[in-house]
């Protein structure tokens, strides 16, 4: 008999034992993610901030009039002359198969261009390509894609296969368009990588934010922090 309650008493304590812990899936759950850190990062003073969700221009937060962070889906971006899918865990995976591969952003925009005219793109090249050319174009009600309505990047530009950069175009020196992004009330942007196929880009985030100004992206000095990544 006494042996029987014992045995009761050691089954009761490893019972309440059990009770103290978490069971697997909460400790997984309360267990802390692994951090994505990319590799190669370009030093530039715009950069992406992981935690607080936004792009700043060494430190300073750049409000943002349309953000876009690929979050299990290519947010109604579209390729032509190529394909896009969701990238694992985050962003989007854009592929190159033609000649001049264009990325569309979704219509609608309705962003004024005055307060908004600094656009992000922040990605890392994945596969090797020929013919950089790293055109931004966009659209209004009243004129479509080409002619002088484009910008290169001041910052960013033609990424080394496997390096993660952020793309900056100041709008307001397009390469022949005088001030029509400042007056007008952007519909779409468009961006071309590469002249040619075969290479391929993670897009992790794109976004048109207000402008700093010249002088201050020119002036601003070059950070060195490796911001942790998606």
């Amino acid at each position: 008999m006494k042996s029987i309650l014992s045995a009761a008493a050691v089954t009761l304590a490893l019972g309440l034992a059990a009770c103290d812990q978490p069971a697997p899936w909460a400790r997984a759950a309360s267990a802390p993610e692994p951090v994505q850190v990319a590799g190669n990062l370009r030093s530039q003073a715009v950069a992406w901030n992981e935690r607080e969700g936004r792009f700043e221009l060494n430190g300073a937060p750049l409000r943002s009039g349309r953000l876009w962070t690929f979050d299990g889906a290519t947010d109604g971006f579209v390729l032509t002359g190529g394909e896009v899918l969701p990238s694992a865990p985050m962003g989007m995976d854009m592929r190159n198969v033609e000649a001049d591969p264009v990325l569309r952003s979704p219509k609608g925009l309705a962003l004024d261009g005055s307060r908004y005219s600094l656009v992000l793109v922040r990605l890392t090249r994945t596969r090797a390509g020929a013919d950089w050319d790293g055109s931004m174009f966009y659209t209004t009600a009243a004129h479509g894609e080409g002619g002088g309505f484009q910008a290169k990047p001041v910052a960013g530009a033609d990424p080394a296969l496997n390096e993660t950069v952020v793309l900056v175009y100041d709008m307001t020196r397009l390469t022949d368009g005088g001030d029509d992004w400042t007056t007008s009330l952007i519909d779409q942007i468009r961006l071309d990588t590469d002249d040619a196929g075969g290479g391929a880009f993670t897009v992790h985030q794109v976004a048109v934010t207000e402008n700093p100004g010249v002088q201050a992206l020119a002036a601003a000095p070059i950070t060195t922090t490796r911001l942790a990544s998606r």
